[in-house]
């Protein structure tokens, strides 16, 4: 799940149909994972814990990033990509191609589950708000816990683009791990996600600043605004360190 700008677009290009097929390939393999997680096992009629199921999205966001990271951003989720539209890390055209290939990928794994599993064990695959909640509730938590993941997922971007030696696969596999233990759907997960992106990549980033927030809405470009705004960044670090250094040399006169 990096985020990765996306370069002018060739239909006829083998490098956006093969991070067409990654996506698709990417959200398969994961939706199959989360799947089989959540079957009962041999001789069970009960499903298995959550925990189980957690984990398993967990470890295989982390495996995906590997396989997938470098070369579409193993994003894997329409909710994200949703994201990445909304703060100009992609463009139109590789978002709804994205999108259309991650629901595709998604819709042959559960068709594959549905023929291969057991008609008393189908019940299990399907996400349903719980009979002790309402929809409200359920939108509330889907907000929340894929807020948290988008949030970690553009962090781990802005420490990768300053070269910040950090874990980012194991970070978003977590971050997934918990939000599986809290909720699964449709608007609240888009709406989490725009709202964390947006959140991070203008208010909370190494480049964010009001003039490329203005940029974004205006549809100017951004990465200009984003590589004068590093660039000030990296100044002042660097003016900070200096400043220490002195203080520090002063200290052992």
């Amino acid at each position: 799940m990096n985020v990765v700008r996306t370069p002018g677009v060739d239909l006829k290009s083998r490098r956006f149909w093969c991070c067409v097929l990654a996506e698709a390939l990417g959200t398969f393999m994961f939706v199959s994972v989360i799947l089989g997680s959540s079957c009962p096992g041999p001789g069970s009629s009960a499903p298995p814990p959550m925990l189980q199921g957690a984990l398993a999205a967990g470890f295989s966001a982390v495996g995906l990033i590997h396989c997938f990271g470098e070369i579409s951003g193993a994003q894997v989720n329409p909710a994200i990509t949703m994201a990445l539209l909304c703060t100009r890390r992609v463009d139109l055209l590789h978002a709804v191609a994205y999108i259309l290939a991650q629901c595709l990928g998604a819709t042959l794994a559960s068709g594959m589950f549905y023929l291969l599993t057991p008609q008393t064990a189908v019940s299990y695959l399907v996400t349903r708000v719980s009979s002790d909640g309402n929809a409200g509730q359920a939108l509330v938590l889907e907000v929340f816990s894929t807020f948290q993941l988008a949030f970690t997922i553009f962090a781990v971007e802005d420490h990768r683009r300053r070269e910040v030696a950090e874990p980012g696969p194991l970070a978003i596999g977590f971050s997934l791990t918990a939000g599986a233990l809290t909720a699964v759907y449709w608007i609240g997960p888009v709406l989490g996600s725009v709202l964390a992106g947006v959140s991070y990549e203008f208010f909370f980033a190494s480049s964010a600043s009001r003039e490329k927030l203005v940029a974004c809405i205006t549809c100017k470009d951004i990465e200009i605004v984003e590589t004068v705004s590093i660039s000030r960044s990296s100044l002042s670090t660097a003016t900070q360190t200096a400043m220490r250094a002195k203080q520090a040399s002063k200290h052992d006169n």
